[in-house]
């Protein structure tokens, strides 16, 4: 039992319904709006940011131009992704220094303290709509964990394959 799968792949149609790690909040509430998501759905789906690493290309411009960034964690930043473009750009950081592979809401911590790694991460805590909800999270992991599912589950019905459309995989990294 599984959920049905596209036979092809198209880098260019995943590419324009990911949000670019540059994006505001203004931008990134309309495309999570786009797939019939709301605010509430993307902040907590952003908790994802928990666990994993970005590249360097993704968050140097975060690290050296903004001023929504602590300035100690921005120095730690810059010490492995060097300003200049095409200098160290796959050099990768946790999105989440202190617990990178635990999922849990240091995530939402770090954004109240100005620690998040791209500035899209940034933008959910910077005196807009989405700071109630960082803060929420912040206090209670349980309503960060039931509502990252509740986002999961509203993600996963975003235009299924149905019918004889598409197809069950065995492997989920490759077409049958």
């Amino acid at each position: 039992m599984g959920r049905r799968a596209s036979t092809t792949a198209s880098f260019n149609g995943a590419e324009n319904n990911i949000p670019p790690p540059t994006s505001g909040l203004a931008n990134l509430t309309s495309l999570f709006a786009a797939q019939g998501l709301s605010q509430k759905d993307m902040v907590a789906l952003s908790g994802a940011h928990t666990i994993g690493l970005a590249r360097c290309t993704n968050f140097r411009d975060h690290i050296y131009n903004d001023t929504n960034i602590d300035a100690g964690f921005a120095r730690s930043r810059q010490s492995g992704c060097p300003r200049a473009t095409g200098s160290g750009d796959n050099n990768l950081a946790p999105l989440d220094l202190q617990t990178p592979t635990v999922f849990e809401n240091d995530y939402y911590k770090n954004l109240v303290q100005k620690r998040g790694l791209l500035h899209s991460d940034q933008e959910l805590f910077n005196g807009g709509a989405a700071d109630t909800l960082v803060r929420e999270y912040v206090g209670s992991q349980s309503a960060f964990f039931k509502d990252f599912v509740e986002g999961m589950i509203k993600m996963g019905d975003i235009t299924p394959l149905t019918g004889s459309n598409g197809q069950i995989r065995m492997n989920c990294r490759r077409v049958n």
